[in-house]
């Protein structure tokens, strides 16, 4: 395996650039709004600038960069307000979809749902930020599959989805945060294959809260940390087709 920058051993010098690139962004060192400079990059990483393009196109498919006409990647700020309004949205609707779904659920749902979530449990374990997020999604929509309310589900899944970019931080920078997310889930399936459901909607709003208390939580703790700004703060041009 190569040798990058410094000292880092992975397969490939674009998943070694990532993964520094990803460290660096979890822990504050690069801070929200900055952008990324891909000479600089490249030069530290000692590497061309090819792996570091594709290492941002990576980071910016986890939800951590922007990567924006005329400006290049830029990391994203966490918005507490958008914070708040994604998961009081999903607090709102989700117990309705769940309380309407979860007792028309067959042995058939069951098993997708047990399937669905053991591999969700893989993927936190080995943080696959790539899989976690669809096999989340199809988790929740498996549950609330039966509510018979299109535009209520069309609505939690766009939800869902505009969540992931949150997640993604929570999720890749605390590992208690993965262990619960698990456990709520597995508690969860169980809730409501026994037919407890009053008790599962409560579980499920208690996972939901957990996220968004978590998440408010980091974003506090990043914007504590020094604003950083290695190389001048120049936006990397990356001509994206």
């Amino acid at each position: 395996m190569p040798v990058v920058g410094k000292g880092l051993k992975h397969k490939t010098m674009s998943e070694a650039a990532a993964a520094e690139i990803r460290e660096r962004i979890l822990d504050g060192t690069y801070s929200p709004e900055m952008h990324l400079r891909q000479d600089v990059l490249a030069a530290e990483f000692g590497m061309s600038r090819i792996p570091i393009r594709e290492a941002l196109l990576s980071l910016e498919s986890e939800g951590l960069l922007n990567i924006l006409p005329h400006r290049g990647a830029v990391v994203v700020k966490l918005s507490a307000e958008e914070i708040e309004e994604l998961f009081n949205m999903r607090l709102l609707l989700e117990p309705f979809l769940f309380l309407r779904s979860a007792p028309h659920l067959t042995s058939s749902d069951f098993s997708r749902l047990t399937k669905t979530l053991s591999e969700y449990s893989a993927a936190i374990r080995e943080v696959n930020v790539n899989t976690w997020n669809d096999l989340n999604t199809e988790f929740h929509m498996t549950i609330y599959k039966y509510a018979c309310s299109p535009r209520i589900i069309s609505t939690v899944r766009n939800l869902l989805a505009e969540c992931d970019r949150h997640t993604r931080i929570q999720l890749t920078s605390i590992t208690a945060d993965r262990k619960r997310a698990v456990r709520e889930h597995r508690k969860i399936l169980k809730l409501c294959k026994q037919g407890r459901y009053e008790e599962g909607v409560q579980l499920m709003k208690e996972h939901i809260d957990h996220i968004r208390v978590a998440l408010i939580d980091l974003l506090h703790v990043r914007q504590e940390v020094p604003d950083a700004s290695p190389g001048g703060g120049s936006a990397i041009e990356l001509p994206i087709d």
